[in-house]
């Protein structure tokens, strides 16, 4: 049942992306910040939680759930260094995530060639 939870969630979230891609003026890249800064803010305000603990990794795996790492991880730092818990809570609660996607990034590169658009 996780995992079907896990798709509905992550799956609304998706369709929401997309009717605002298809219906909008907006770019691809203003709604990636937009949904960035919506998980930072609901994580930040508590909203983000009761979702996360309902789909699972469907709530955290989209860009939304990043934003959500970001503001707990800002919070619990704040709440064990201060002011500058809060700037580098943050950076450390995703650093694994980081560090994960540019070393398979850089493995992809290696295995595929990567070529520039014409």
């Amino acid at each position: 049942m996780d995992y079907v939870k896990a798709f509905i969630v992550g799956g609304l979230i998706c369709v929401i992306g997309q009717v605002i891609l298809d219906n909008t003026k907006l770019t691809p890249a203003h709604i990636l910040v937009s949904f960035l800064t919506a998980g930072v803010i609901l994580g930040g305000i508590g909203l983000y939680e009761p979702l996360v603990r309902f789909g699972g990794a469907g709530a955290t795996v989209p860009i939304i759930g990043f934003g959500y790492s970001l503001a707990q991880g800002a919070i619990e730092g704040a709440k064990a260094n201060g002011v500058l818990g809060a700037f580098t809570g943050g950076i450390t609660s995703t650093a694994g995530g980081i560090a994960a996607a540019i070393i398979f990034g850089y493995i992809m590169s290696l295995v595929f060639k990567p070529k520039t658009k014409n």
